[in-house]
């Protein structure tokens, strides 16, 4: 079974940018969706960016253009890098992963819950905070 682990939040002012790391273990199958989450004080979480193991990905509207979400197979990790940072994206981000078909078709940030579902791995969170 997948486990992860986020890294990389931290406090930058607003226009600045941040990488978000999440590194994953017991990763076997060849199919699987990883995605990046986030909430905010008193919201509801929200899928922020996916990506599946054909290296297909999808953004909420509020990161495209500004994130980019990517994985570096031969290190097991999962990245976000975060661009143009604005004070909207405070929010505490979790990674998630899920492996196999039931994920896999799943994977878009459209899915929201039906794909929070199919992920069985959730990191602890790292708090991303941006100052105005």
């Amino acid at each position: 079974q997948v486990q992860v682990v986020e890294s990389g939040g931290g406090s930058v002012q607003a226009g600045g940018s941040l990488r978000l790391s999440c590194e994953a273990s017991g990763h076997t199958n060849s199919k699987y969706c990883m995605g990046w989450f986030r909430q905010a004080p008193g919201k509801e979480r929200e899928g922020v960016a996916t990506i599946d193991s054909d290296g297909s990905t999808s953004y909420t509207d509020s990161a495209k253009g500004r994130f980019a979400i990517s994985t570096d197979n031969a290190k097991n990790t999962l990245y976000l890098q975060m661009n143009s940072l604005k004070p909207e994206d405070t929010a505490t981000y979790y990674c998630a992963a899920g492996l196999g078909l039931r994920a896999y078709w799943r994977c878009t940030v459209e899915a929201g819950n039906y794909l929070a579902d199919a992920l069985d791995a959730w990191g602890q969170g790292t708090l991303v905070t941006v100052s105005s």
